[in-house]
């Protein structure tokens, strides 16, 4: 991971951490934070935990996204402070809906400048982003929504198994995984389990990204904890519930991200300071999906 995020992420790059929910990989956040990454363009369609961290370790400058909490619980408190008007660090945003973002990486990922929307119409968000534009439908004259698209530097998308050369599979919760690795510039795909090439092929639908355009592979086991990985780990619903009270004050969470982040070398360091038995607690229990036959 180390070297991976060296390699590819600079002072001032773009970056997506993928996932929805599921497959968040909170271990490359962790690591551009210890690598003292500055004036990131942090883009996410639902910035959580992972992104409010990397905004209260002073490594974003600006924030493209379509929705920002903590899932089922509240705020992302280091966004909030440094989203009021007032503040002496306040982050640029760049704000989509869901699918105003995602159809930025769709346009980029087709090797298209934009992509038009048959939506914006109903609400406020056009008007407060000059990016979003307009264009007239060529065949049956209606006005269309569009938005640029949107290529960056880097994504990192988090899997359950990849081979050597980043072929990597997911299944489960999927997010915007296929769209933002075509999208971007640089892909950094970290793995669950690194698997024969064999074991690739021998279910090839299971692959959102093709090892083609892949820069690195990670293998980091529980790479994504707080968040989850289907067939792996359920997601630890107690931090996020915890969170709130640890990150509502700067000097709690900056306590946390001196102990849990700065103050290890690695994940594996990490995952040694969690309590005890909570691995075992959030390990999957095995729920096996039937296989098909791929014949001819």
């Amino acid at each position: 991971m180390k070297e991976a995020i060296s390699a590819s992420v600079k002072n001032g790059s773009s970056l997506v951490i993928d996932g929805f929910t599921h497959l968040i990989c909170f271990a490359a956040g962790h690591e551009i934070i210890r690598q003292g990454i500055k004036d990131l363009t942090a883009i996410r369609l639902t910035p959580d935990l992972v992104y409010d961290q990397l905004i209260e370790a002073g490594c974003v400058k600006k924030l493209v996204f379509s929705w920002a909490g903590n899932p089922g619980v509240g705020s992302l408190h280091a966004l909030r402070r440094r989203g009021e008007a007032n503040s002496p660090q306040r982050l640029e945003l760049d704000e989509y809906s869901h699918f105003g973002l995602l159809s930025r990486f769709l346009a980029a990922s087709a090797g298209l400048p934009f992509w038009p929307l048959n939506n914006y119409f109903g609400g406020d968000i056009a008007q407060a982003n000059p990016a979003i534009k307009t264009v007239q439908c060529p065949y049956t004259g209606q006005t269309l929504a569009t938005v640029p698209a949107l290529h960056p530097d880097v994504a990192i998308i988090h899997c359950q198994r990849a081979d050597v050369e980043g072929n990597a599979q997911v299944w489960g919760l999927l997010g915007s995984q296929k769209e933002v690795a075509f999208a971007a510039r640089k892909v950094i795909v970290v793995a669950e389990q690194i698997v024969p090439t064999e074991v690739i092929r021998r279910d090839p639908n299971r692959t959102v990204v093709p090892g083609i355009i892949v820069s690195h592979v990670v293998h980091e086991p529980w790479g994504c904890h707080p968040s989850f990985v289907q067939g792996f780990y359920d997601r630890d619903n107690d931090f996020y519930v915890k969170w709130e009270d640890i990150s509502r004050q700067p000097e709690t969470y900056q306590a946390y991200l001196q102990e849990f982040v700065y103050g290890v070398k690695d994940r594996q360091e990490y995952l040694k300071k969690l309590e005890s038995g909570l691995l075992d607690k959030l390990r999957a229990k095995p729920r096996m999906s039937e296989g098909v036959d791929y014949g001819y």
